[in-house]
């Protein structure tokens, strides 16, 4: 995805890691309403795709994506392959923090 300011009122540049959560899981953790106040907002997650791994900040949410996808940064991406790819099936992800 492109950076810029995201959900969580951080703004991002297309060198971070950082990553998109879905909307569905990203406004399960919205409480009080305010997006910048979400509890997932800062976490790290760990990505896993074939032999290749990057930790990623969730910084923002998704409205195009499923409930376990992942929108990654352009860097985050290429951490696990080819941007030619276009779309990564068969990731694991993990919270660290």
């Amino acid at each position: 995805f492109a950076a810029g300011l995201g959900a969580c009122g951080v703004t991002s540049s297309d060198t971070d890691r950082i990553v998109a959560l879905s909307q569905e899981l990203y406004d399960l953790y919205t409480t009080n309403g305010n997006s910048n106040d979400n509890s997932l907002c800062g976490k790290t997650i760990h990505i896993e795709y074939g032999s290749s791994s990057t930790d990623v900040t969730v910084v923002d949410r998704c409205t195009g994506c499923s409930t376990t996808d992942l929108d990654l940064s352009p860097t985050a991406f290429t951490d696990l392959a080819s941007e030619d790819v276009g779309r990564l099936y068969g990731a694991s992800w993990y919270f660290t923090s």
